[in-house]
Order: C-alpha cells, then sequence, then structure tokens
C-alpha cells in the first residue's frame, strides 16, 4: 500500500479555509484532517477531539518536551500542535491526511517532510476579507481590526507554498482544491506502488 500525501493547507482567518477543508474530506474518499491540540478556550459547539483536543498551557508545554508534536506554532496568544503519532499511523496507512496550519507550522514541517504538498488560500480582496470577518457579528471593531493586521502578516508568507487557491467563487475554489489532491494520486511514484502488479502484466 502506497503512503499517502500530508497536504498542508494555509489561509489568513476569514479566507473561507475551514468551510473549504470540511467540504474537500467530504467529497473524497481517503483524505482526513489531523484533529490538532490546543490551548485556546472551546468555544460554542465545538467538541473535544473533534474540532481540537483542548488541553492546559502545561499540559501543551510538556508535549513539547516530550517531542509529541509534529509541528507547533503560537497563534493569537495561544498554542496549536498537530499529534506526530496520529499524523504518522494515518500515513503509514495510506491515508491523505490535511494540516490546518498557520505559515509557522508549515515551514516546520516542510523542513521535516520534504514530500509534502503545501496550499495557501487566499481571499479574492482585502475588502472582501474584512466584510467575512466583520459578518460574524462575534469580534469587536478593534479585534477584527487586529485580525486584518494579522491576516495581512500571514499572507506574506504566501510565495513559501507551492500552490495558491483564490477563494472568490467556493465552487470553484473546491474543485481546485479535489483536482491537488486527485493530480497527486496519479503521480507516477504512488501508481508504481499501487497497481506495481498491473503494470508487470501490461508489460510482461
Amino acid at each position: 500500500m502506497p503512503q499517502g500525501t500530508l497536504f498542508i493547507v494555509s489561509a489568513p482567518s476569514g479566507a473561507g479555509k475551514t468551510t473549504l477543508v470540511r467540504e474537500l474530506i467530504e467529497s473524497l474518499d481517503g483524505i482526513q484532517v489531523s484533529v490538532s491540540h490546543t490551548t485556546r478556550s472551546q468555544r460554542l459547539g465545538e467538541v473535544d477531539g473533534v474540532n481540537y483536543h483542548f488541553i492546559g498551557v502545561a499540559a501543551f508545554e510538556a508535549m513539547i518536551e516530550r517531542g509529541e508534536f509534529f509541528e507547533y506554532a503560537q497563534v493569537f496568544d495561544n498554542y496549536y500542535g498537530s499529534s506526530r503519532p496520529a499524523v504518522e499511523t494515518m500515513l503509514n496507512a495510506g491515508q491523505d491526511v490535511i494540516l490546518e496550519i498557520d505559515w509557522q507550522g508549515a515551514r516546520q514541517v516542510r523542513q521535516q517532510l520534504h514530500d509534502a504538498v503545501s496550499i495557501f488560500i487566499l481571499p479574492p480582496s482585502r475588502d472582501e476579507l474584512e466584510r467575512r470577518l466583520a459578518s460574524r457579528g462575534t469580534d469587536e471593531h478593534a479585534t477584527i481590526a487586529r485580525r486584518m493586521r494579522d491576516a495581512v502578516s500571514e499572507m506574506s508568507h504566501y510565495d513559501e507554498y507551492d500552490y495558491l487557491v483564490v477563494n472568490d467563487d467556493f465552487t470553484t475554489a473546491l474543485r481546485e482544491l479535489q483536482s491537488l489532491v486527485i493530480s497527486r494520486r496519479l503521480s507516477l511514484e504512488r501508481v508504481q506502488k499501487e497497481h506495481g502488479p498491473l503494470l508487470t502484466a501490461l508489460l510482461s
């Protein structure tokens, strides 16, 4: 069985990453999102172990010391990290895995896994990004302004990624993400491992 592919997906807050990734894994078989650990507070409607593994700062830092994270980063004053054993288990089982992480975490992963595929999702404009952030109706103006500054900082690292997807039309952006996953599955190395007997038979 060929090993799965690790896909890194990053985006500024408000670009639509979470919805796109959710639709992607619902539309394709054999691909999962790695559930990250975080020290931020659990929000209404979130389920521990589904949205995130919610833990305290001390517990998170102890996991860092034990080397239990594939990557970790500090974003918006909170820690986020991906479990190394969980990711490796899925990849070794032939599952494609998505890491929804920021540019700091993405940089850490790329240093360790050079064949990881990195994708950055962009909004169609700054005005649209600010509109999406404001439309949530849960943040004060000062918070939205801070998130906009953070978004610009995040977007400044777009050129570190392999692929860019502009989320202007949702259907188009989803189709582009699907195409990236499918094209990776059709790579020579992966098809050779998955269909070795067929290739041998065809050439015998």
